[in-house]
């Protein structure tokens, strides 16, 4: 597997039994603890190793720090939160590389391995599976909001949570059920990441708005104008392929195009095995077992959304 397709890692057959997953993600603050930023990358970093399905071994780390204009505490805070997210994850950080750069940046390079035939790809999506998100949206609005000083404690410390909340737990569960298509929901949001995954295999998507878990107060913070730029390209960049049915309303296109950071797994199961996944998500913890949506066998690919599950 490479850039040939939209999985989140590449791919490497070692042997018959065993296969080498490598995913590379850094990023430049979203908040301004550093030891919190830390760990915020870190999370967001491994999350493509669980989004194939595979175990993550090791990881190398990439740090970018305006050494004239930082402390080299803030630098060494940042590796710190990296190392715990890792501790958690239950791999080291093997080593990596450090540069004076114009202004910080953090993110590792991790390496999973998983058995050849457990591989999860995005696109083996079949006919009538149903989509599953394992985390509720609205990373991007708080975001936004952190950046503008909007967010109180309590949403403050759900925003850190959720971005940290490690997407092993997801994994695990996908596993035990045997899925065979995830992927994990970034910066594209929920409908670019869902089109990544009908797009090139002839089908189609349903987008359930009722169904979406949402952050608590992010409703409340779009309804005052707070809204990441990358919300309104998300939505534009699909609007040619997009049906939006009766009763969506721009909030509910907004959440949709929301850009998340270290955001959850979007799994494809098939109806038979539904009803066990979201057993299985919600007896391990997971942040959410949301059913938002359904894929399609169709001649042109599209994305349909609605209002209800129909």
């Amino acid at each position: 597997m490479g850039f040939h397709s939209n999985d989140d890692a590449a791919v490497t057959r070692i042997r018959d039994d065993l296969a080498i997953v490598q995913s590379l993600d850094f990023f430049m603050p979203i908040v301004d603890d550093p030891y919190t930023f830390g760990m915020i990358a870190a999370a967001n970093s491994i999350s493509d190793i669980y989004a194939m399905g595979a175990t993550p071994i090791n990881a190398l780390s990439i740090l970018g720090i305006p050494v004239k204009n930082v402390p080299m505490e803030a630098a060494n805070q940042i590796m710190q939160g990296g190392a715990e997210i890792c501790r958690r994850a239950g791999i080291p950080i093997l080593g990596g590389h450090s540069i004076d750069d114009t202004e910080p940046k953090f993110g590792l390079s991790v390496t999973g391995v998983v058995h050849p035939d457990d591989i999860w790809c995005n696109n083996a999506v079949e006919d009538g599976d149903y989509l599953v998100l394992t985390k509720p949206l609205g990373i991007g609005v708080f975001g936004s909001s952190n950046k503008k000083e909007l967010l109180n404690n309590q949403q403050y410390a759900t925003f850190v949570e959720t971005t940290t909340f490690l997407n092993d737990v997801p994994m695990e569960a996908g596993r035990v059920v045997g899925i065979k298509a995830a992927t994990d929901v970034t910066g594209f949001g929920l409908i670019g990441h869902a089109w990544e995954m009908v797009s090139s295999v002839g089908m189609s998507v349903e987008l359930w708005v009722d169904q979406l878990p949402v952050i608590r107060g992010v409703r409340e913070l779009l309804k005052a104008g707070v809204k990441p730029g990358a919300t309104k390209r998300n939505i534009q960049f699909l609007r040619p392929h997009t049906t939006i049915e009766r009763g969506v309303t721009p909030f509910d296109m907004d959440i949709v195009g929301d850009p998340q950071t270290s955001g959850g797994l979007l799994m494809a199961v098939s109806a038979d095995k539904l009803d066990v996944l979201i057993q299985e998500l919600q007896s391990r913890g997971a942040l959410s077992a949301a059913v938002v949506g359904q894929c399609r066998k169709s001649e042109d690919s599209r994305i349909y959304i609605k209002r209800q599950r129909s």
